[in-house]
């Protein structure tokens, strides 16, 4: 698939519902802890040879780093950022198919809060 050249960013999160992006969230959820190729195939049920190639993807992107043969994720590379769109994607697999999640036009008929302010502003120089 074409990509906007000058917009990529190679050190992009790998998609959702990819193996490079559940081993991400497995290996972020204990930042202190490596495992094995094996382990993470065994954990996620992602066949072994799989594991090895997203790895080795993952740490040429920066996401990962290892020692021997542990595996664990790279503190440098997982900021701010990375963490917010690991914790949004947590977040929203949590609430799938609340209220909110099968009714998305639920915020329709809420009040423009910037109207009252405003107002307010408006009432405060008179």
């Amino acid at each position: 698939m074409p990509v906007d050249f000058e917009s990529y960013q190679p050190t992009d999160l790998p998609e959702k519902d990819t193996n490079g992006r559940r081993i991400l969230e497995f290996l972020a959820a204990q930042p202190e802890k490596g495992y094995r190729a094996g382990e993470l195939a065994t954990e996620l049920g992602i066949p072994r040879g799989s594991v090895g190639t997203t790895l080795s993807r993952l740490e040429n992107r920066g996401f990962v780093r290892h020692k021997g043969p542990y595996w664990a994720i790279n503190p440098a590379a997982y900021d701010a950022h990375t963490a917010s769109i690991i914790g949004l994607s947590a977040v929203a697999t949590q609430f799938e198919g609340d209220y909110y999640d099968q009714n998305p036009d639920w915020d329709a008929d809420l009040p423009d809060l910037a109207d009252d302010e405003e107002n307010d502003q408006a009432s405060n120089r008179e």
